[in-house]
C-alpha cells in the first residue's frame, strides 16, 4: 500500500500543474482586468502603475514561470483586493473556518443519510422507505443556500432559537444554520446511495445462507451487510466531502461566515488573480487528497482489494 499512495502522490505534480495551466489561460483569456471592478474608471496611467507594480505588465510566459516560482517559496502572491493581507494570510486565517463547518456539515449529513438509507432499505417498499426517499428527493432538489434561507427564516426570525449570522467556533449556536444547510443535500445523496447498496447485499447468496444458520437478523446486517455494502458509500461521501468544504460560497456569504467561499467569489469577480489561483489550487488538492482517502479506505472496507 505504501508504494501505491506514495506513486498516488507524485501524481498530484502534474495534475496540480494542468489546473494552474488551465486556470491560468483561462484567467487571461476573459477580457478585463483586475482594475475594471473600481468604483471610478481609473486613468490610464494609474492602471499602468499597477500592472508595473504587480506584474502584470510583464510577458505571459514569465508570468507563469514567476508565480510558480513563487508558490514552491510558499509564496502565494498578493491580493489586489485585500492589499493589506497576503493571499498566505487569507488561506491561513480564513480556511480552518470553511474546513470546520465542511466536516462539521459532512457528519451530519452522514449520520442522516446512512441512518435514513439503512432504515429505508431494512423497511423496503413500507411507509418509511417511502417518507425516507421523498425527503432524499427534496434534499437533492433544494440548493443549499434556499436551505440556509428557508432555516434562517424558520429558526432566526420565526423560532428565535439561533442568530441569524455569524460564526463563533463548532460548538456555537451559530453553526446550527449554516451546518444543516450544508448537510442536508449530502445526506440525501447517501440516504439514496447506501438503501440501493444495502437492498443489493441484502440479496446476495451469502447473507441468505448467514439467515439459514440461524444467526439473528440483526448480526446478519451488522457483520455481513453493513461492511459489503459500504464501497459505494465511500466511493460517493469521497466526492461528496470535497464538494462540502469547497462549494459552500452561496453559504457561507448568506449565513455571515468568515470562511474562505466569499474570498472566492470575490476573487472571482473582482478578478483578483493571486487569490482566484491559490483557492482554485487549494480545492484542487483537497478534492486530490479525498478521492487518495476513499482510494485507501477499500483496502480496509474489502480484503479483496489489493495495490499494485
Amino acid at each position: 500500500m505504501g508504494t501505491y499512495i506514495a506513486r498516488r502522490l507524485l501524481l498530484v505534480i502534474p495534475t496540480i500543474l494542468a489546473v494552474y495551466t488551465i486556470t491560468f489561460v483561462l484567467m487571461h483569456a476573459t477580457p478585463g482586468g483586475p482594475w475594471d471592478s473600481a468604483d471610478k474608471p481609473l486613468p490610464p496611467q494609474v492602471i499602468a502603475n499597477l500592472n508595473a507594480k504587480y506584474h502584470l505588465s510583464d510577458p505571459l510566459w514569465k508570468q507563469y514561470v514567476e508565480y510558480v516560482g513563487g508558490v514552491l517559496h510558499g509564496d502565494l502572491g498578493p491580493s489586489y483586493d485585500q492589499q493589506s493581507m497576503t493571499v498566505s494570510d487569507i488561506v491561513r486565517d480564513f480556511f480552518p473556518v470553511s474546513l470546520k463547518l465542511g466536516l462539521v456539515a459532512m457528519l451530519l449529513g452522514a449520520v442522516i443519510g446512512l441512518s435514513l438509507g439503512i432504515v429505508a432499505a431494512l423497511h423496503q417498499n413500507s411507509w418509511v422507505d417511502h417518507v425516507a426517499m421523498f425527503g432524499a428527493v427534496v434534499g437533492i432538489a433544494t440548493p443549499s443556500y434556499v436551505m440556509a434561507t428557508v432555516l434562517i427564516l424558520l429558526l432566526a426570525l420565526e423560532l428565535h432559537m439561533v442568530p441569524t449570522s455569524g460564526w463563533g467556533g463548532v460548538f456555537s449556536t451559530r453553526i446550527i444554520v449554516p451546518a444543516l444547510a450544508l448537510s442536508l443535500g449530502p445526506a440525501a445523496q447517501l440516504a439514496r446511495y447506501t438503501r440501493s447498496s444495502v437492498l443489493e447485499v441484502l440479496r446476495q447468496n451469502y447473507v441468505r445462507t448467514a439467515e439459514a444458520k440461524g444467526l439473528r437478523y440483526r448480526a446478519v446486517v451488522a457483520r455481513h451487510v453493513m461492511k459489503n455494502a459500504m464501497n459505494p458509500v465511500v466511493t460517493i461521501s469521497g466526492v461528496i466531502l470535497a464538494n462540502v468544504i469547497t462549494g459552500s460560497f452561496f453559504v457561507e456569504t448568506i449565513c455571515g461566515v468568515p470562511g474562505i467561499g466569499r474570498y472566492f467569489v470575490t476573487a472571482a469577480t473582482g478578478r483578483d488573480y493571486p487569490v482566484l489561483m491559490a483557492l482554485t489550487l487549494l480545492f484542487a488538492i483537497l478534492i486530490i487528497m479525498a478521492n487518495l482517502l476513499v482510494d485507501v479506505a477499500y483496502g480496509f472496507l474489502d480484503p479483496r482489494v489489493s495495490y499494485h
